[in-house]
């Protein structure tokens, strides 16, 4: 194992509730190309450490390995940050997994260009083992990576494919614990505000499970949360125009929460709060599709939830047909 922390990358690990994945997500970390790693695996509280033992008991001593009570994914790489010797942490969640060269293609970024304080990429979006777009696809990044494109969501960074300097992530107060969703939101913006310096490559490098049940899936509860971010980055000393883009994204999240949860009533087959919520996001938002479903949903409600479950289907099945066309699956 490297012991020169300029040339070590520490690769933090948060498990919980991940048992199944957990030795996919190590074995891609230790079977690295670039190979100054060393693995930090956090059990946070997690409800079935014994499978999670016996998951990464084929690793033992190949990697790090910490236990402390829940504190949430914030705190589970907070607690592996502060364990981490080299000069930069990546970060990957339990149930991710890296292409083999991910480290390498990341560390060349940052070798090339010495100023930078975090690099990041493409993502394979997985949903039930099979992969079915590609994250770069579904949100085009901005060629610059700021503050500002960063607040307008024009860039995005997928914690499982960051590589950050630790002294700007400690610098910047690392991963604030109030936060359970949008923490990763919160921590590039606060780095950007501070002045780090960030940019990506287009490869896809890492594969992302889309979970049902994590606390990603709760769309509703995570839009909540990243309006909770806006929040406090307005808090900071923004500039004027800064300030205008926030109110504009808390203004255009909201209408998303009330869209979201227009689909899941109409899902469940609450009309009733379908309605309210439509009522709610129609004052704001007015294309003609939109439109359209308001007044499907007013006149024949029944039909309207048909068409939407029938809509969703159709789109899944058109991702995954591109994504067996591209060559790539």
């Amino acid at each position: 194992m490297c012991t020169d922390s300029a040339s070590l990358v520490s690769v933090v690990i948060p498990a919980y509730r991940c048992s199944q994945y957990i030795a996919q997500a190590v074995a891609s970390a230790l079977e690295q190309s670039y190979t100054h790693v060393e693995v930090i695996v956090v059990n946070d509280g997690c409800p079935e450490t014994p499978l999670l033992k016996a998951a990464l008991a084929p690793f033992e001593g190949r990697i790090h390995y910490l236990e402390q009570p829940t504190r949430g994914p914030s705190g589970a790489r907070n607690a592996g940050i502060l364990q981490a010797r080299g000069k930069y942490v990546a970060f990957l969640d339990g149930d991710d997994y890296w292409c083999s060269d991910h480290l390498t293609k990341q560390m060349q970024l940052l070798r090339q260009d010495p100023s930078l304080d975090l690099v990041y990429c493409d993502t394979v979006l997985v949903r039930n083992e099979q992969p079915f777009d590609r994250a770069f696809t579904m949100e085009p990044q901005s060629a610059n990576v700021t503050f500002d494109t960063l607040l307008t969501e024009d860039c995005a960074v997928s914690t499982s494919t960051a590589v950050v300097s630790r002294e700007a992530i400690v610098r910047a107060g690392m991963f604030d614990e109030n936060f359970r969703r949008c923490e990763d939101f919160d921590m590039w913006l606060r780095m950007s505000f501070g002045g780090a310096r960030m940019t990506y490559h287009p490869d896809a490098q890492v594969y992302h499970r889309i979970s049902q049940t994590g606390l990603s899936a709760d769309r509703w509860a995570m839009k909540r949360d990243r309006i909770r971010v806006y929040q406090k980055m307005a808090a900071l000393p923004v500039s004027s125009q800064q300030r205008k883009i926030i109110d504009r994204m808390v203004a255009m999240t909201e209408t998303l929460c009330d869209v979201e949860q227009l689909k899941s009533a109409l899902i469940a087959g609450d009309y009733a709060l379908a309605n309210e919520a439509a009522a709610r996001a129609s004052s704001h938002k007015t294309n003609w599709k939109f439109t359209l479903t308001v007044m499907g949903l007013r006149i024949a409600p029944r039909l309207s939830r048909r068409f939407h479950l029938a809509r969703t289907r159709w789109q899944e099945g058109r991702r995954s047909a591109r994504w067996s066309q591209s060559g790539l699956a």
